[in-house]
């Protein structure tokens, strides 16, 4: 196929991505494409017939097109440095249909990260899922292919799409993403602003993350940072004071629309004596109820609750009576880990009317990521079935008062995400470290032997001990100055970039490898362990 073109610098403008200069005059030519391929290439050749400026021009193209080509997709991608990534949906970007088909329960959180942390371009991992969000936390060797990675897992343990989950999804990179978290820990970010449980839940992915391959140093460094950053504007600031919990704000929800002023005549049903089950029972107390039925597996945590609310009569049903029990009451609140639908429409149709003293309604106050009732019960004209997404209705009072509180904070999450970036940045310099250290050893251990051999038979063992110690002081006294130029701890006075410096001026004098090839290395063996 034969194509005309007006200038030699076309071909090399499309060889090479630059632009013709529009005040040269180019001699025309004809550009042949035959298909070949070529020795590096699985493209097309292209022969040029033109005078010699045209042949040198396109000479120098094509050998710069080459030499990108030659660039593996790894060198391309390790030229940035490893990010801490966010990507996740919460009740601002996903309505609880979407969030509770992407809910993790937390027994199956290591399980979580060790997946995760099998993907190409996933180094470290660890996943926050609670009843107002799902986010997954990431050192990524590559953003762009980290988060891509990371979608795919999520629609494929899911089941929703990898288009339905970008229409939801939000994704935050570096001092974002740890900033985010530090709003999360604070409750900054949560339904109701200042609520405790979140800073807990926190907590936990550390706990449960402890010991499992993969929630490694940057990401638990992450979380334990944003626990101290949760305590500590808990502690300086008054967001916490008058706060309330999604629990309270669901007892408060089921006070509103029973237009009651208290608990003391509503039949109130609790199923799931766990974290949240407990926190609801207790603000029903604290609004009057005397008296709450509680469904549970186990008798053993009602009995825990009992002891500890002495005035109050709290009575324990196992599952088995859980219809018998929602027969009786009035408004039911649902806070169990399950992964199955615990009431369907056919299940609520048979229970038969409500107290008319109450208007003849009966309540679901549904507070459990996966729902615990059938969307298909409100459809029932004598029932009324509430989420988590719907307490913003209890919520959205005194937002001015919540502004006043969130400013508070967020001087306090600026002071410590510089402190976290001192400390992440300061990694940097840890394998520089542990190189120098060996390449001092090296040659430590090649010098002694070498004095070893020439000493002879003769020498004693203690000799030998002797001049073993001596070497080692003498490595560890002269490594000690950089190596005290290299950290950045609190007590010391350099800068970061300081430090940096110091850690780049030690690469290039020693040949030590740069993070890059680090970077490579890690992506390579990535690859090479996910091929069969």
């Amino acid at each position: 196929m034969a194509v005309a073109s007006g200038s030699a610098a076309s071909c090399a403008a499309f060889k090479s991505g630059l632009r013709c200069n529009p005040s040269v005059f180019y001699p025309p030519l004809r550009i042949s494409f035959r298909p070949r391929r070529a020795a590096g290439l699985g493209g097309v050749r292209c022969s040029v017939g033109s005078d010699d400026l045209a042949k040198e021009e396109l000479r120098a193209s094509s050998v710069s097109a080459l030499e990108l080509l030659k660039t593996s997709a790894a060198n391309r991608y390790t030229k940035e440095s490893s990010s801490i990534v966010v990507i996740g949906l919460n009740f601002h970007t996903a309505p609880v249909e979407v969030r509770e088909k992407l809910a993790i329960p937390e027994a199956n959180w290591p399980q979580a990260i060790t997946e995760l942390c099998a993907l190409n371009h996933i180094e470290e991992a660890a996943v926050l899922s609670t009843c107002n969000r799902m986010e997954i936390y990431v050192v990524a060797l590559s953003q762009h292919r980290g988060v891509k990675e990371v979608t795919e897992w999520m629609s494929k343990t899911s089941g929703v799409s990898v288009s339905d989950l970008c229409q939801h999804r939000f994704t935050l990179y570096n001092e974002d993403a740890t900033q985010h978290l530090f709003e999360v820990s604070s409750g900054l970010d949560s339904l109701v602003l200042g609520e405790g449980q979140i800073l807990a839940q926190v907590r936990q992915v550390v706990k449960t993350g402890q010991g499992v391959p993969g929630f490694d140093r940057k990401i638990s460094g992450l979380f334990k940072h944003a626990i101290t950053v949760g305590k500590r504007v808990r502690t300086e600031t008054n967001i916490a004071a008058g706060s309330v919990s999604v629990s309270s704000a669901a007892v408060e929800l089921a006070l509103l629309k029973l237009a009651e002023s208290s608990y003391a005549t509503v039949r109130p049903l609790v199923i799931g004596a766990g974290k949240m089950g407990k926190l609801v029972i207790k603000h029903l107390v604290a609004k009057g109820s005397t008296k709450i039925v509680v469904v549970n597996r186990s008798e053993e945590r009602v009995a825990a609750i009992r002891k500890e609310l002495k005035d109050v009569e709290i009575i324990y049903k196992p599952f088995s009576e859980m219809l018998p029990c929602t027969a009786e009451a009035d408004v039911v609140f649902t806070c169990t880990a399950s992964e199955n639908l615990l009431f369907l429409k056919e299940h609520v149709e048979a229970l038969g009317p409500a107290r008319q003293e109450i208007g003849g309604l009966r309540f679901f106050i549904d507070i459990s990521v996966p729902r615990n009732v059938s969307p298909c019960v409100s459809d029932l004209e004598t029932v009324r079935v509430y989420n988590v997404d719907d307490l913003k209705e209890v919520v959205a009072a005194n937002k001015e008062d919540r502004r006043q509180k969130a400013m508070e904070a967020q001087g306090i999450i600026a002071e410590e995400l510089k402190q976290f970036k001192s400390w992440k940045d300061s990694l940097e310099t840890v394998p520089t470290i542990k190189k120098l250290r060996a390449y001092a050893e090296r040659i430590r251990a090649s010098e002694l032997e070498k004095c070893l051999s020439k000493m002879g038979d003769g020498i004693s063992k203690k000799q030998k001990a002797a001049l073993y110690d001596l070497s080692m002081g003498i490595v560890n006294k002269l490594l000690h100055g950089p190596i005290q130029h290299l950290r950045c701890d609190e007590s010391e006075n350099r800068s970061l970039n300081e430090t940096l410096e110091n850690m780049h001026a030690l690469n290039r004098i020693f040949d030590l490898e740069t993070d890059t090839s680090l970077l490579e290395e890690k992506i390579r063996a990535k690859v090479k362990q996910s091929r069969p």
